[in-house]
């Protein structure tokens, strides 16, 4: 099998619902942001995976049309907040197996204001099975919105097994605008003080509305080819490795325990980390950067401890000792994370990869991590899916 190697990504700035530019012409800009980086043309793609998670069955070939008339496969991918990450997982999959030389991935969301809910009243919920362990385990509450009751729920238990302070979690959400305080491309840049984020609006457990993800408008997008093809037209120099990657989804375990922490993906999380340290022999020791889903901080915390960045009951320690930013073990978010950056759903997983490509070619300036060589990528979506993806500098 080839190697898959990403040779060039693209990203637009993010934008808060309503001041965006539609979905179609932000999926275009950054297909020709990732083209450009590559130095190719779109008539060298030959399948591309177009992922959005609210919009019509085709809205790929919409935005892809407008770069040209190929005629290629361009294949629709919706996989929750996992969906950018679901669209490289496939192009990766068609280079590395050989069906072809050079696939596109590209991530798009036009979003509505306010916090995520249901979209189809009349038919069974695609979380069915999780949320009837959720209302076994906890106090349900229709006037929180359901992505913040789950997660903060699972806050509430990691509290109660290893006595984490809500603090802690509040500090994950400083540490994030501190990052994005450095990248023109994230939605919210300004600092945050530890009190502001603990004295802003109450959401559900630990959870305050300064450690929730904002809705956000967007587009990213990276070019995959072989490791043949990046040889023959000279894109070594730029070129990344996807060294390791697999992708999940519930697993049995999710729906065992009454836990709120495997109802929100731990498991599906924990056991694509192993496969991806597995098939690359790069454990959690040697990454320096790392781009997780911090949709929300609880879960931040949560994934260090499913990536064994941190061990089990762990987390906080990993915090307080400022091993999650510059200067610790891992750089987790530089880019500033959902949190900051914002969190377009189909858009989020290949803006995680165009942040560590950038890192692991020193093009990130202002957050550079110093001698980045190894990066992780985790991508989570509910109902559920994992996608987990390590990446380093091709040879």
């Amino acid at each position: 099998m080839s190697k898959a190697w990403v040779v060039g990504v693209g990203m637009v700035p993010f934008k808060k619902p309503g001041s965006s530019e539609p979905y179609d012409a932000m999926g275009a800009a950054a297909a020709r942001l990732a083209l450009r980086d590559a130095g190719l043309e779109y008539t060298a793609v030959q399948q591309a995976y177009a992922g959005f998670v609210y919009g019509d069955s085709t809205s790929g070939q919409q935005a892809l049309y407008d770069l040209g008339l190929t005629g290629i496969p361009i294949v629709n991918v919706n996989n929750a907040c996992a969906t950018g990450s679901t669209a490289l997982f496939l192009a990766r999959q068609a280079v590395q197996s050989g069906v072809v030389d050079v696939a596109l991935a590209v991530g798009f969301e036009q979003m509505n204001p306010g916090a995520l809910g249901v979209t189809a009243t009349d038919r069974p919920s695609i979380m069915g099975r999780q949320l009837a362990v959720a209302h076994d385990a906890i106090e349900w509450n229709d006037q929180v919105p359901m992505a913040a009751l789950l997660f903060g729920s699972a806050g509430a238990e990691h509290q109660r097994l290893h006595g984490t302070r809500a603090e802690t979690f509040a500090r994950i959400s400083v540490k994030a605008r501190e990052h994005a305080a450095r990248n023109p491309l994230a939605i919210f840049r300004e600092r945050v003080s530890l009190d502001e984020v603990m004295a802003s609006k109450p959401i559900y457990g630990p959870l305050t509305r300064l450690q929730c993800c904002p809705p956000t408008c967007g587009a990213a997008a990276a070019v995959i080819v072989s490791e043949a093809y990046a040889r023959r037209h000279g894109l070594t120099g730029q070129a990344v490795e996807i060294a390791g990657q697999a992708m999940t989804t519930d697993p049995q375990d999710t729906l065992e325990g009454a836990s709120m922490i495997r109802v929100i993906g731990y498991e599906m999380a924990r056991r694509a980390a192993g496969q991806v340290y597995e098939q690359t022999g790069i454990g959690p020791g040697d990454v320096q950067v790392c781009e997780l889903h911090d949709c929300f901080t609880t879960n931040e915390l949560l994934t260090y401890e499913a990536l064994g960045l941190a061990p089990e009951g762990g987390a906080e320690k990993f915090v307080m000792d400022g091993d999650n930013t510059y200067g610790g073990r891992v750089v987790t978010n530089p880019s500033g994370g959902l949190l900051s950056k914002g969190h377009p759903l189909g858009a989020t997983g290949l803006a995680q990869c165009a942040e560590l490509t950038w890192q692991l070619r020193g093009q990130a300036e202002a957050r550079q991590v110093e001698r980045a060589q190894v990066a992780l990528q985790h991508n989570l979506g509910l109902g559920g899916a994992c996608v987990v993806t390590m990446y380093r500098r091709a040879a």
